[in-house]
Formats: C-alpha cells, structure tokens, sequence
C-alpha cells in the first residue's frame, strides 16, 4: 500500500513538472573558451577530492570506476555507471566538453538529463576548469568493457526520465545557494564540502521531491538502512581542527574506533588522498564556518 500511495505521488508530480518543461526553460550554460588545455595531472587529484572513485568503484569487481554499485533510495535502486572510456558501455568517445557538462548540469551528450543519484546538483558549484580537468582525466585512463545493470525504480523509468528536466527546472527555483565564506580557508572547505566532495548528498536530508533541504544543511540524514550524521558544528564531538582533519585522513573516531558502513570508503578514496591543507579546509568549515559572514 505505501509503495502504491508512493507511486501515485510520484506520477502526480511528473505530470506537474512535465508542465513546467514546458513552461521554464533549462537552460545549461555555453561553455566558455578555455585558458588552456585541460591538465589531467591535477584532474587526477579532482577525481579524488570529487569522491568519482568512491561511488563508482565495485568492491566485487575490477578496475575501478566501472560501475555497478547499488545505491538504495526511497525511489528505488540506482546502479552507478561505468565511467570508462569505453566505446560501448562508458564514456568512451565523449568530449571534455559534454563530460564536463554531464557532471556540472547532469545533461547527456544527446542532451538527457540524468537522474540526481548523479549528485550534479552538487557538481553545479564546480567550476568549469575543475570540470574539465576531471572530464580530461577520466577520458584518459584505460577502457573496461562492463555493462551495467538497469535501475530498479519503484515507479515507471521512463515517465521517471520525461519529468527529469522539469523537476530540475523546479530544484532550480526553489533551491538556495549560501554564499561563500569570506575566510579563504573556510570557503576553500565551503567548495570541497558543497560542490567538490557533495557532503550534503548523503549528510543533508530531502524533501519529498527528493531535494536537499538546505534549510537543514548537513543535519544528517537516512541512507536506506543506515544513517549519514549531522555534521553540524554543534554536533561534532570534541576535538579540534586538527582531530577533525586527521579523522578525514585515516578514519579515526574519538572513541578511537574506525568508521565504518558508506564511510569508509570516503575516507580511502575521498578525503584520506587529500592535502593536508584541504583536510583542514574541510575540518574548518565543518566546525566554525557554516555560519561565517558571507564575502562581498
């Protein structure tokens, strides 16, 4: 009965942004001239900092980032990708530009817009060097061949695909964006946490659209059967700046226990690889700079 009451919520609401599809333009951005050729030397450090390798990494298979990894939802169950430059099953004869694209505006080359387990809505805060060093890294590491698996969905994919561009027509209307903090240290932490490292992702919970709430930003949230917690400054337990960064690189808990669950991989390929001077960006806008005076 619940998954039928979801089901019919869900073709209200398709048929409600469908609408709007119609109605409100989305409009993606023309890319602009680059300064330069992408450097796929800093782009590898992106994809660490961009948690690629996390999310598209199978613990069951290899090499990384060919996908298959189940991400549990209210909505059903999403298989992540292969991102491969293989011609068949990844991203193989992509362009830097229409890669970069998918990842900061979640549009395909042949201009579908992605589901937002793709978590672009974070990525639109990457600037478009950023995007471009990833998408230049990512086009050149060695092919896989490995199909992945459709989505598991509890309602019809392809009515699900139709409402995408309106419901992130809507996200876009009713989403707010902070302002970066006027410390650079903080705002440094403020882009790897926000845009880079999507934190909020899994730490911030949803409205029934699906959305983030930022009204609660990083307040913790339900990930299917386990919790992502609220890292909120009033909610990080003791410790300093230091404590926190170093937690970001091996994983370490207060109580000297390891994290573990969807943690633990953030940690190995995500946060651990990071500078020390990022770590500590992180740990300062996590535990003084969510509420920093904005720059001008």
């Amino acid at each position: 009965m619940k998954r039928n009451r979801l089901l019919a919520a869900v073709v209200i609401v398709a048929l409600g942004v469908l609408g709007l599809a119609i109605v409100v333009p989305l409009r993606v951005p023309a890319p602009s001239a680059p300064e330069s050729a992408p450097d796929i030397d800093r782009g590898a450090y992106l994809v660490q900092a961009a948690g690629c390798i996390s999310c598209h990494i199978d613990e069951d298979a290899d090499p990384a980032l060919s996908g298959g990894r189940e991400l549990d939802s209210p909505f059903g169950t999403f298989v992540v990708p292969n991102i491969t430059p293989d011609p068949e099953t990844g991203i193989g004869g992509w362009t830097v530009v229409e890669l970069a694209n998918a990842i900061r505006f979640g549009v395909s080359p042949e201009g579908h817009t992605y589901f937002p387990a793709f978590p672009y809505r974070s990525y639109r805060g990457m600037t478009e060097t950023d995007a471009r060093d990833i998408a230049a890294w990512l086009l050149a590491q060695a092919p896989v061949s490995r199909a992945s698996a459709d989505h598991e969905l509890a309602f019809p994919a392809w009515l699900a695909r139709l409402a995408m561009p309106g419901w992130n027509r809507l996200a876009n209307l009713l989403t707010t964006e902070p302002a970066p903090p006027a410390d650079p240290q903080i705002a440094r932490g403020a882009y790897l946490a926000r845009a880079l490292g999507h934190c909020g992702e899994c730490h911030t919970p949803r409205n029934w659209l699906g959305m983030l709430d930022s009204s609660r930003e990083f307040a913790g949230a339900t990930l299917g059967e386990s919790e992502a917690y609220p890292i909120t400054a009033d909610h990080v337990e003791g410790g300093s700046e230091q404590d926190f960064a170093f937690f970001l690189f091996l994983g370490l808990k207060p109580d000297d226990e390891y994290v573990g669950g969807e943690m633990e991989p953030v940690i190995e390929f995500n946060t651990g690889p990071l500078t020390e001077e990022d770590r500590l960006a992180l740990a300062a806008f996590f535990l003084r700079g969510q509420d920093q005076p904005a720059s001008n």
